[in-house]
């Protein structure tokens, strides 16, 4: 029997990979150990299942952490990113492989040496932005390369957004994952990519100043900007020779231009502490960071300072999300990003009628025998409700998918701290994926002769 210990089983996108694991038990001789701050909103089925341990764990309990790490055959974290290097040192100690779903963090890539030395592999960034995209554009990179063709171009975006028959805010948005992520987004450092040759780079005040229109067939045009480094993936991918290497975000149209109050405000900063927050309301708020002026409202000196029109979309989406209210903010002593996020999420959580959506767009240009084509690839995945998001599925499934495969002994030969980009982990995915409606569409045209 093997044992399976799963830490952050019951957040929002844990559902499809317990629901994955709970049909290979059988099948698998499994045990799955679900571990959680609370587990009992997990489904009674599960919790009276004898080969499922529910596992209510404080993730800075260290002895019961080590514990159940230390009886696991494989381990699973679904945590926030920030602690997955915990459970990776534990793993590192008994010696376990891993898997995550979160960027190659700083600190779990200086663990590659002794993950080496012991023999693991810790995989991460397999889930959909990291993962998916992977996945999906290497299979692609790699038939191109199959045709002896030289890529020079390739883009690529990903948005967690509303399906259209839930789109019903002025924002056109809703949190589809954790809002924390989605409040701090871009406030790491300088976005870098790969532009026509020249390393390009866009320090976060002007991130959301940056951004361009990209239309998908049947769902309208998308605004994405750019994320994160997406200079290292031209080593990660294998691609020499490619000009444009660029990774970013899909929104609607709109949104860039609203984030940027925030952000030149300065309330997305999640480093340092507001004194007595939960003595403020939101107009207090975001009057603390507004130049003091005796008798002008808060309207009129954020509308001065951001040369915002009084009649304009973003004062109507800033009124609608209720910034200016004198509605109390119950956190104490929170970050600025903390409290935005409180005030966004009274308008912008995702209701239990609510459904999501993912959208996933890849461009690659490439030469061949004197030609050169353009090829793009989308997917749009809808999600079924508030439980059965399609971030959840786009996250879990491949994630799962590889659990089972790792499991199967398909990746034993190899080792060390990695995210998807081998052959044989990408393609059965993928090809799992569809099964699950998770597919991608394609158009090619040849753009001009050499």
């Amino acid at each position: 029997m093997k044992n399976v210990v799963f830490f952050g089983a019951s957040g929002k996108s844990s559902i499809y990979i317990v629901d994955y694991l709970v049909q290979m038990i059988d099948s698998h001789n499994l045990k799955l150990m679900l571990c959680d701050r609370n587990t009992a909103v997990l489904d009674s089925s599960i919790q009276a299942n004898a080969q499922i341990e529910c596992v209510d764990l404080d993730i800075s309990d260290v002895e019961k952490r080590q514990g159940l790490v230390k009886q696991a055959d494989f381990v699973i974290s679904m945590l926030p990113a920030f602690l997955h290097v915990e459970i990776a040192k534990d793993c590192l100690e008994f010696e376990k492989n891993l898997v995550t779903a979160s960027y190659v963090s700083k600190e779990m890539k200086a663990l590659k040496n002794q993950v080496l030395e012991k023999g693991l592999l810790f995989m991460n960034e397999i889930g959909v932005d990291p993962g998916l995209d992977h996945l999906s554009a290497l299979n692609e990179i790699d038939q191109i390369k199959q045709k002896g063709a030289k890529l020079t171009r390739f883009e690529t975006f990903t948005g967690g957004l509303l399906s259209p028959e839930s789109d019903n805010n002025p924002l056109n948005y809703k949190f589809t994952w954790n809002p924390k992520y989605v409040v701090i987004a871009g406030s790491s450092g300088a976005v870098k990519f790969l532009q026509e040759g020249k390393h390009k780079y866009i320090p976060y005040h002007k991130l959301f100043r940056r951004t361009e229109l990209i239309e998908i067939e049947d769902y309208g045009k998308f605004e994405a900007y750019a994320n994160r480094d997406s200079l290292k993936y031209i080593d990660l991918y294998d691609l020499k020779d490619v000009q444009t290497m660029y990774r970013g975000t899909f929104r609607r149209p709109g949104f860039g231009k609203l984030w940027d109050v925030f952000v030149q405000l300065g309330v997305t900063d999640d480093n340092f502490i507001i004194e007595h927050s939960d003595q403020l309301t939101f107009r207090e708020f975001i009057n603390s960071f507004l130049k003091y002026h005796p008798t002008d409202s808060v309207e009129i000196k954020l509308k001065h300072y951001l040369k915002i029109d009084d009649d304009s979309e973003i004062m109507e989406k800033l009124r609608w999300l209720g910034i200016f209210e004198q509605t109390p903010i119950t956190l104490k002593n929170a970050t600025p990003a903390a409290i935005l996020q409180y005030i966004l999420e009274q308008k912008l959580k995702l209701e239990e009628q609510d459904k999501d959506m993912i959208v996933m767009w890849h461009k690659f240009v490439y030469e061949l025998n004197g030609k050169i084509y353009d090829k793009e690839t989308s997917l749009v995945c809808l999600g079924e409700n508030q439980k059965y998001t399609a971030m959840a599925k786009t996250v879990g499934l491949p994630l799962a998918i590889y659990t089972r495969l790792y499991l199967e002994g398909k990746f034993d030969h190899i080792k060390g701290v990695h995210i998807p980009s081998f052959k044989e982990i990408y393609q059965p995915i993928l090809e799992e994926l569809k099964t699950y409606n998770i597919e991608f569409k394609e158009q090619e045209s040849i753009l001009e002769n050499t």
